[in-house]
């Protein structure tokens, strides 16, 4: 506190003077202590100040407060004196900079007048070298487009050497220059799109005479392989392969190629068949265990399935041989050919073969290379087979043709030489069946009693011979085409049904013809059942017959069982006696249906039946008595008249319809005995109730009387007793 000011302890105490009336007027003191009092201690600078006061380690003493003020003028006075001896240090420093700079900037202009005349002594020749620079770039530019298309465009003299010239190897480096010559000659395009054509032809031309010589050296050096490789050998050099794709690219070179490699392979596989004919081989060297094929030609079934075994094996092993060399390189060749094709538009056998088939030319060339081994084959068989009588072996070599025909189709196609020479040998084997069957047709006809039917009215021999041979060729087929559908009850035909007419319908109709030597109705048709059935029992368990057979068969033997039938009637009405009668009683029986049920003109004329001789007693009791004796053995007997057909089951069917029909007639006789009987004694009762209206009548009835058919003296009934029901119980 200030010296002088007023002190606390100076006011007054005293309540008495507290309770003065006026306030004191406020002093500096009062004012000061107010505004220290008012001072809020969170202000920064505030609590900044008692920080630094509290960092120098003061004493709160009385000569600390009052030095306070003093010192920290002094500290500030201080700071201030060194501020301003550092700031003329630093006009001293920044004095000398400046005359250094005075200095550089002398320099500097002396170094630029030195650089003026420099630069005006130097600018011609750094001109003249600027031009030489550029000049230097553009010759070094034109120096690497040169390169750069020498590089591209130019073959050297070694490279073109290695293309062209025969004394050069065909490998690996041949098929790089070769690319890259096609590469030049493909990219000359472009040089002829320029105003200057003149290099791009003369390139042009040039790499067409190296491509020209390097594929004609390619063609000669594959044809030099083809002559000295085997086929057969799984190591045939890759490099032969990709001359062949390479040399796709010139159809008409690769086509001949192809044609003097299929020449070749038919020569080496015409040979090797001979050789397996012959001489059997393993490798090189003769095997001992295995013989020629020639040792069995004195059995045709093996013989013709040995070289077919043959055939089949050369042939898989050839197709697989020209896969590997044509076709397994992932389609490279066909591109090859695409492009040669593109190239070579005129060398397109037609418009429409614009893609090339792999598949279908190398079918082709199998084909082409076992053309010659067709044609030995074609022959051998047809000697083994011209010789041969036998249908079995015949039919069994048909069979196995026709396996191989569906083997070689999926192997090289329908339309090859190979195939084409299998499905010829068929036919000639099946003209030979059919020949073999003429013959024997022949030989049967020329003998008279062979002809003859046998006394028991079976089967004739000829044709129980050809179905002993047909049975044997329709197991055969069965077991071959067993997966072949047929429906039984249609007249499809398939593959079996040439070789069943051939082999069955002669000998079929022999057996018709042969059966008009029997001059009895009976006896011929039974013989022409018997025949029937026989065939019908041998193709019944093969559907592939049935389906062309079954049906005529069926319809003549449904002819046929009528033709029982009637004979079985015949024979009932025969024995019993009851076929006189009905045969009289033929005029009596209405005429249409209208007069048989309304019975107008029948009960008249009904009472004539008993003046017909068949009628009368001593006639109607014969044929009574011999009804009586027959009917106890009636079936026995019906059945013996047909004993010789060979079907039991038949018999008894034709011989319950036939007794089926007999009863119906005897129902017809017995009714017309009855009515004969009622319309006589209706006559009788008529003519004794009315004498005079009936003269006429009664003179027909004198006139009966005369003739000895007096009404009432006998009854039709009472001479032929016996019932329709009685004959169905005795004949059941």
């Amino acid at each position: 506190m200030a010296a002088g000011s007023p002190s606390l302890d100076g006011m007054p105490s005293s309540p008495h003077m507290a309770n003065t009336g006026s306030t004191p007027k406020p002093t500096a003191l009062f004012n000061r202590l107010n505004a220290v009092l008012s001072t809020s201690y969170t202000d920064p600078d505030i609590r900044d100040s008692l920080e630094t006061l509290d960092k120098r380690g003061l004493q709160n003493t009385a000569e600390t407060r009052r030095t306070l003020r003093l010192d920290i003028q002094k500290e500030v006075i201080d700071s201030n004196g060194s501020i301003i001896q550092d700031f003329g240090k630093v006009a001293e420093q920044l004095s000398r900079i400046g005359a250094a700079i005075s200095h550089l900037n002398t320099i500097c202009e002396d170094m630029r007048q030195h650089i003026t005349s420099a630069r005006q002594e130097t600018e011609p020749v750094l001109e003249e070298a600027a031009a030489l620079l550029s000049q230097k770039q553009e010759v070094e530019t034109k120096q690497h487009l040169l390169d750069a298309f020498n590089k591209h465009f130019i073959l050297s003299s070694d490279d073109i050497s290695i293309l062209t010239s025969t004394a050069e190897p065909v490998d690996d480096r041949f098929f790089q220059i070769l690319s890259r010559q096609k590469w030049i000659h493909k990219d000359c395009e472009v040089l002829l799109g320029g105003e200057n054509q003149r290099l791009g032809l003369e390139i042009m031309e040039q790499s067409s005479k190296n491509l020209n010589s390097a594929f004609m050296k390619l063609y000669k050096w594959i044809q030099k392989e083809f002559k000295s490789s085997n086929l057969e050998d799984p190591q045939m050099g890759s490099s032969i392969r990709k001359g062949l794709r390479v040399l796709a690219e010139r159809p008409t070179l690769f086509h001949s190629c192809l044609n003097f490699f299929a020449e070749a392979r038919e020569y080496i596989l015409s040979d090797s068949f001979h050789y397996a004919l012959t001489a059997a081989v393993s490798g090189d060297r003769l095997d001992a265990n295995a013989k020629p094929i020639e040792f069995s030609a004195h059995d045709p079934l093996r013989y013709v399935g040995d070289m077919l075994a043959w055939v089949h094996s050369a042939t898989v092993s050839e197709r697989e041989a020209l896969e590997a060399l044509f076709i397994s390189d992932g389609g490279e060749l066909v591109k090859g050919i695409e492009a040669g094709i593109s190239s070579e538009p005129w060398s397109r056998i037609n418009d429409e073969q614009s893609v090339f088939d792999g598949e279908k030319a190398l079918k082709e060339l199998v084909t082409r290379d076992m053309s010659g081994v067709a044609r030995s084959l074609k022959q051998r068989v047809e000697l083994a087979v011209q010789g041969h009588d036998e249908l079995v072996t015949l039919y069994k070599i048909m069979n196995l043709l026709a396996f191989y025909e569906s083997t070689f189709s999926k192997l090289v196609g329908h339309d090859s030489a190979l195939v084409e020479a299998i499905t010829s040998l068929q036919d000639f084997v099946f003209k030979r069946l059919e020949a073999v069957i003429h013959d024997q047709i022949a030989t049967i006809t020329g003998d008279p009693s062979g002809l003859i039917p046998p006394d028991d009215l079976s089967a004739p021999e000829f044709l129980t011979d050809a179905i002993d041979n047909l049975v044997p060729l329709m197991k055969a087929y069965d077991s071959s085409f067993r997966h072949e559908i047929t429906d039984d009850t249609s007249q499809n035909e398939n593959k079996f049904s040439p070789i069943i007419r051939a082999t069955l319908d002669p000998f079929l109709d022999l057996a018709e013809k042969s059966s008009t030597a029997l001059s009895n109705f009976t006896s011929r048709t039974i013989y022409q059942t018997n025949s029937i059935l026989v065939i019908r029992d041998a193709i019944s368990p093969f559907p592939f017959a049935c389906a062309t057979h079954l049906p005529r068969l069926s319809s003549t033997l449904t002819s046929l069982k009528t033709n029982l039938l009637d004979i079985q009637h015949d024979f009932l009405l025969r024995e019993t006696g009851l076929q006189p009668l009905i045969a009289a009683l033929e005029p009596f029986m209405p005429k249409s249906t209208s007069e048989s049920s309304t019975g107008n003109g029948l009960s008249r004329n009904l009472a004539d039946i008993a003046s017909l001789p068949e009628f009368q007693p001593e006639s109607l009791s014969t044929i009574s008595q011999q009804l009586d004796d027959f009917l106890p053995s009636a079936l026995v007997d019906a059945t013996d008249n047909l004993k010789r057909i060979h079907s039991p089951g038949l018999v008894k069917n034709a011989t319950e319809e036939a007794v089926e029909a007999f009863c119906c007639d005897f129902e017809l006789v017995e009714s017309m005995i009855v009515g004969a009987d009622e319309a006589r004694e209706k006559m009788s009762v008529a003519g004794t109730v009315s004498s005079s209206a009936a003269g006429k009548e009664m003179d027909e009835i004198a006139a009966l009387g005369e003739t000895g058919g007096q009404v009432g003296a006998w009854s039709l009934r009472v001479l032929f007793p016996r019932t329709t029901g009685e004959i169905r119980v005795l004949l059941s």
